[in-house]
């Protein structure tokens, strides 16, 4: 009698991706109903946009997730208008941001919390490199594009049924843009994805590895929940090309920083890197082939 091995499950796949993206906004987000109000039908960039035929292409995209999720085919037809959920890209809700410091301000800001700073009390450092990424100059910064969903009422009018950096009810609630979190498991996925992108055969030769799967992490946890879902449907990609870049980062400063070692060391009379060193000899041959000394 034979085994069957049983087949590998793929825990990197665009679907479980997305899926995981979506869990962590929501816990962002605020709700009329969590259950019925959180999955959006289509992404609009503004309400006029609502019409006849964006919101027949919500009824096709909800029954392909059903027939995804279940399996069920469903006439898209049968759909009413009223079970549709619309995401509407708006910075209505987001606060101003405070007007910028000149250098000179600044300056004198910093000076002034030195003095006041009590000695017992040390910084770590951290504020230095972790930043939340700007996505619009004019508002606070916040870690995704901010959004509404609404819905659409027996005559075609759209209420409101849900807000991003949101905390409380929709009238008497406040805006907040801290008191949700990532998914462990999305987390879990940025953790295999920076590990097997520094298994590959261009990569894991390097001793600073470990250097470069700590500042693709900190990348992705800055970036992670930006993907914008009415672009693509491929965060794999838009992830590993951010892994790409910060390798890379750390790659081109390393390569400064040992190319200031090696003038040091030669400056000392002492023997540079292999590197530099089989880079002066292979430079060395290339020149007498291509200019070969009269006889």
């Amino acid at each position: 009698m034979s085994i069957k091995t049983p087949a590998k499950t793929n825990y990197l796949n665009n679907k479980d991706i997305l899926k995981e993206i979506h869990h962590s906004k929501n816990s962002y987000c605020t709700y009329v109903n969590p259950q019925m109000d959180h999955q959006y039908d289509i992404i609009l960039p503004s309400l006029s946009k609502i019409n006849q035929r964006t919101i027949a292409e919500a009824r096709r995209n909800r029954a392909d997730r059903i027939k995804k999720e279940t399996g069920e085919a469903v006439n898209e037809k049968k759909i009413p208008h009223t079970d549709l959920v619309f995401r509407i890209t708006t910075w209505e809700h987001i606060p101003m941001a405070p007007k910028k410091q000149t250098k000179a301000q600044a300056k004198k800001a910093k000076m002034e919390e030195l003095l006041e700073l009590d000695d017992t009390q040390e910084s770590d450092g951290l504020e230095d490199i972790v930043d939340v990424p700007v996505l619009d100059t004019a508002h606070v910064r916040l870690n995704f594009p901010p959004f509404w969903h609404y819905r659409l009422d027996e005559e075609k009018q759209p209420f409101v049924v849900g807000k991003s950096h949101w905390r409380g009810s929709l009238d008497g609630g406040e805006f907040c843009r801290e008191h949700g979190k990532m998914t462990p498991k999305l987390a879990h996925m940025f953790i295999k994805l920076c590990e097997r992108y520094a298994t590959r055969s261009n990569w894991r030769g390097y001793t600073y590895n470990e250097e470069m799967r700590g500042q693709a992490l900190l990348q992705l946890s800055q970036i992670g929940l930006q993907f914008d879902e009415s672009k693509s449907q491929n965060p794999f990609a838009y992830y590993t090309a951010a892994i790409t870049n910060s390798f890379t980062r750390v790659l081109n400063i390393e390569k400064k920083m040992q190319n200031i070692r090696d003038d040091i060391l030669e400056m000392n009379g002492l023997n540079p890197s292999w590197t530099r060193q089989y880079s002066e000899s292979h430079n060395k041959a290339a020149e007498a082939v291509a200019s070969p000394s009269e006889e």
